[in-house]
């Protein structure tokens, strides 16, 4: 099992920036990719960006790249995602959540917080 618990969404201006932070815990998250998931209303789910949790290798949709930064601490076993240039099309409610992979298939996340609102107003 891996549990994980997101933090850090909120209401934010167009052009600004959100910190988003997930806390993994359990036997074998260490396996996984760790990933962050959105689904703005009415869309479905869209993959946003991955970690490799063993090594670190990360991956972003083409849609956040040089926006948007994925990473990891050891330390703390929490992943983050920094999002820079906010723009309002990225509202959405975000997920953390854990996949044996392959990372940009939605269907292999087995594991998923219960997800964090983002606001961006124009």
């Amino acid at each position: 099992q891996v549990q994980l618990v997101e933090s850090g969404g909120g209401l934010v201006q167009a052009g600004g920036s959100l910190r988003l932070s997930c806390a993994a815990s359990g036997r074998a998250f260490s396996r996984y990719f760790i990933g962050w998931i959105r689904q703005a209303p009415g869309k479905e789910r869209e993959f946003v960006a991955a970690v490799r949790w063993s090594d670190g290798n990360t991956l972003h949709a083409d849609s956040v790249k040089g926006r948007f930064t994925i990473s990891r601490d050891n330390t703390k076993n929490t992943v983050y995602l920094q999002m820079n240039s906010l723009k309002p099309e990225d509202t959405a409610v975000y997920y953390c959540a854990a996949s044996p992979g392959p990372p940009t298939w939605l269907k292999s996340y087995s594991f998923w917080g219960q997800g964090t609102q983002v606001t961006v107003s124009s």
